[in-house]
């Protein structure tokens, strides 16, 4: 699917590949506990934002404990979840709910990571093309 972020279709490879390399402690909703070693950490709300830019289709919220967690449900019904590995294995999500771009950017500090991020992100598409 084509996109605002390149010239050309983004593959959900692309997509991994460049928020991997944009992922920073600035575009973390914790970015005292964010690591290089853990680069999806707080990224989630910020990614399935960019996820949804590309592809569409919805965001879902959870909890994994008391932790907010976002990802994307695309139009085709397909679960995408780009820092869910931020958990570890066998995380368990629950209180699923429904979430809108307009909510998770009416939180300032979200919106202000997002463009960061998109941002990053565009740059890194752009080269790689």
């Amino acid at each position: 699917m084509a996109t605002a972020l390149a010239q050309r279709p983004v593959t959900l490879n692309d997509l991994e590949a460049a928020l991997a390399t944009a992922w920073a402690r600035e575009t973390s909703a914790d970015p005292e506990g964010w690591r290089e070693e853990n680069r999806a950490w707080g990224q989630c709300a910020v990614t399935a934002l960019l996820v949804q830019d590309v592809y569409g289709g919805e965001i879902r919220r959870g909890e994994v404990g008391s932790i907010s967690h976002y990802w994307n449900v695309l139009p085709s019904g397909n679960e995408v979840d780009l820092t869910k590995q931020q958990f570890g294995p066998d995380v368990e999500i629950d209180n699923v709910q429904l979430r809108t771009r307009e909510y998770l950017l009416s939180h300032t500090d979200t919106a202000r990571r997002y463009q960061t991020l998109e941002r990053a992100v565009r740059r890194y598409l752009r080269r790689a093309s």
